[in-house]
């Protein structure tokens, strides 16, 4: 896992699940995400808005990232996402020069993590048992805000 230990990517987890497990008591979509500096510092930590605030651009990365606010440079940081991340938050990652992306889980859902480290970003997927059980319960009990977070139309 290169020079990132499994402990420190999951403390830096753990700030994206309590942002998943916030948005889900909003009556969101349990996806969290935080954007750390080189140093450790979590810069901006956030989840999915998309149904609180009726945005369909405000997914846990691009929330985490407005959060942490305009940075001189994103060479360093690091995106930790709940969930691998999509093709428009892998194109975030990418588009900044974001080095490395933590992924709680990739079991519900399989993103772009694997595009990511073809072009260079450091991937690190830890199979969270906890992320992953979070979004089975979600897509069970909301199929519906799934698939439109998801993009997908589930009527044949």
């Amino acid at each position: 896992m290169s020079g990132l230990s499994v402990d420190i990517a999951r403390e830096w987890l753990a700030v994206a699940v309590e942002e998943a497990r916030l948005g889900l008591s909003e009556g969101g979509i349990p996806i969290g995400g935080a954007l750390v500096a080189a140093d450790g510092t979590v810069l901006g930590r956030g989840h999915n808005r998309r149904v609180q605030d009726d945005d369909p651009s405000m997914h846990g990365e691009t929330s985490a990232f407005r959060n942490a606010g305009r940075q001189r440079t994103y060479a360093g940081t690091t995106m930790v996402t709940t969930l691998s991340p999509c093709w428009y938050c892998s194109g975030l990652v990418r588009q900044f020069g974001i080095s490395r992306v933590v992924v709680g889980e990739a079991t519900t859902f399989f993103g772009g993590h694997e595009w990511l480290a073809e072009h260079g970003v450091e991937v690190v997927l830890l199979d969270d048992p906890e992320c992953i059980d979070l979004m089975e319960r979600f897509i069970a009990d909301r199929p519906d805000l799934w698939f439109e977070d998801i993009g997908v139309d589930p009527a044949p």
